[in-house]
């Protein structure tokens, strides 16, 4: 199919919360499996009748405990257990606050009393995180299956009051913390209509014909709302990765036929296949079939899949889409998997947003855009060129910060703090973050983010942070193992990526370094915790 318009799928019938999503499942499809997960016995698999009965057994006994209307924190690894509890918490008209488990534990209480959390479950991996001298119920994962037989016991005698509780739209379902890279976290409230909305609309987007590997953290909105609600939406089936140290053998043991995936993912990927290739010594070799693939597709003849079976075998077989988001992508990822016969359709969100605003389709992408904007929803760019949206998916607000939320909310448009414009098929163009904006001494404005993409294609270069020292724009780099101090090597790169540029566009110097970048929950880089504090 060519790369044009089409309409939107319209397969799904339209879900009003998660407690209709979770009911039609059961009601459709109640023997189609939900979620595989890994456990001590191996590996489990669990129904959408075996999911809906577990929600429903966690939601009375919570009920019996007087936890009810509470905001409830889940803490721990991407499971089963964070799922029923999530889940079971919202449709009880809690409030579901998720926390990232790899906080220090001074951030973690604070983010608990923050959120006003009366009871919290975590996995026995981190409670000491939260078990000395607690203020809080704090329940461990290691007592779900004896919760669950709890729970089905009160409703073998009866018990009906969490199955009749009646959801309402507006009310606060969930609180999610930003991973924002210039300060602190801020809880945003979502609702069942945003939610909801955000499945409803979405999902016209994009039509998910196989099963899903779930890597991203749960308490992540992109992981949680778009990789595992979203699945269950299209009826699909998720295979949790506990660890991310398994996600090859996850990988090659689930043949994913979907992936959704931060950038530093596709970039590792990337970096690994090139890499082989290089150790084969047939770089060159390489880059000519590549051409070749390429100009057989524009042909019609599509060979990808059997030419480049070495590396879909890697991703068990069945890869065919990568829904990435979270952080800007290099277009050049996007085509070169394209040649490989793997679809990146890169898209757009924002935890606020409940998250997901835009994404490329299958059949009509824009390479070096972040998508179509999503149906149901309004997009403008501001006067001073900052993108802003309008929808049933825009957050309550920030939970008892005012002021944020006024920041932020205005006119129900939500401000991005993304700057950017809509092109004339609906496609949305970042150009830069409104906060990283350098301006120079002489008026002139520059986004970091376009120096920093052309500094990050060299392989030589992991991870790259530009910013203004003195007036100076400057580069600091984590290079690759294999070229540590190599500062002449990167002066040359420096004068490649400014050759043809305005003067007050042009790195002026490279720094070095031996670690890591500080980096948030979605894998970006952190710049008020990297860039000097002079600066």
């Amino acid at each position: 199919m060519k790369n044009r318009p089409y309409p939107f799928y319209d397969t799904l019938e339209d879900i009003t919360d998660l407690k209709d999503l979770l009911n039609k499942r059961e009601a459709e499809i109640p023997e189609k499996t939900a979620v595989v997960y890994p456990c001590e016995s191996g590996e489990m698999k669990k129904t959408y009748k075996d999911l809906a009965e577990d929600v429903r057994a966690m939601g009375n006994w919570m009920y019996d405990k007087k936890i009810k209307d509470k905001h409830i924190a889940i803490i721990g690894e991407n499971s089963y257990e964070w799922l029923v509890i999530y889940m079971a918490a919202i449709n009880g008209g809690n409030v579901a606050v998720g926390i990232d488990k790899a906080l220090p534990e001074d951030e973690i209480k604070a983010l608990i009393k923050m959120a006003d959390v009366d009871t919290v479950f975590i996995s026995p991996t981190y409670i000491e995180k939260v078990a000395k001298k607690p203020s809080k119920k704090v329940i461990s994962f290691a007592d779900f299956e004896t919760i669950l037989a709890e729970g089905r016991k009160l409703i073998a005698e009866g018990a009906i009051m969490y199955d009749n509780y009646t959801i309402e739209p507006e009310k606060t379902a969930t609180i999610l913390f930003t991973s924002g890279t210039s300060g602190t976290s801020k809880g945003v409230e979502l609702t069942n209509k945003n939610i909801a909305a955000e499945l409803n609309n979405t999902c016209q987007l994009f039509l998910l014909s196989g099963d899903v590997l779930a890597v991203l953290p749960f308490h992540h909105a992109f992981g949680l709302i778009v990789g595992i609600l979203m699945v269950f939406n299209y009826k699909g089936a998720v295979y949790i990765n506990k660890s991310l140290r398994y996600v090859k053998k996850n990988m090659a043991d689930f043949g994913p036929q979907t992936m959704f995936l931060v950038p530093l993912f596709v970039e590792f990927f990337h970096k690994q296949i090139w890499a082989e290739v290089e150790k084969k010594g047939k770089v060159a070799a390489f880059k000519g079939l590549m051409k070749s693939t390429d100009l057989l597709l524009k042909a019609g003849v599509d060979v990808r899949r059997k030419t480049y079976a070495s590396i879909h075998n890697v991703f068990g077989g069945n890869l065919e889409y990568i829904i990435c988001g979270g952080a800007a992508l290099d277009p050049m990822y996007v085509k070169e998997f394209r040649t490989w016969g793997i679809e990146i359709l890169n898209g757009y969100g924002t935890t606020e947003c409940s998250p997901c605003t835009a994404v490329n389709r299958p059949f009509h992408h824009r390479d070096g855009s972040v998508g179509l904007v999503a149906p149901g929803l309004e997009v403008k760019t501001t006067e001073e060129g900052e993108i802003a949206f309008k929808g049933d998916i825009v957050m309550k607000g920030y939970y008892k910060n005012p002021e944020a939320t006024a920041e932020v909310l205005k006119d129900g448009w939500y401000h991005t703090g993304d700057l950017g414009y809509v092109d004339d098929e609906g496609f949305i163009m970042l150009t830069g973050r409104k906060k990283n904006l350098i301006i120079l001494s002489n008026g002139e404005n520059i986004s970091p983010e376009e120096l920093e993409q052309d500094v990050a294609r060299d392989p030589a270069v992991e991870e790259v942070l530009v910013y203004d020292e003195g007036g100076k724009i400057v580069a600091e780099i984590f290079p690759t193992e294999d070229h540590f101090d190599d500062i002449i090597y990167f002066n040359k790169l420096k004068d490649k990526v400014n050759k043809g540029r305005p003067l007050y566009k042009q790195i002026a110097k490279v720094k070095l370094r031996k670690e890591e970048f500080i980096k948030n929950a979605s894998m970006k880089i952190v710049r008020y915790k990297n860039v000097p504090k002079s600066m």
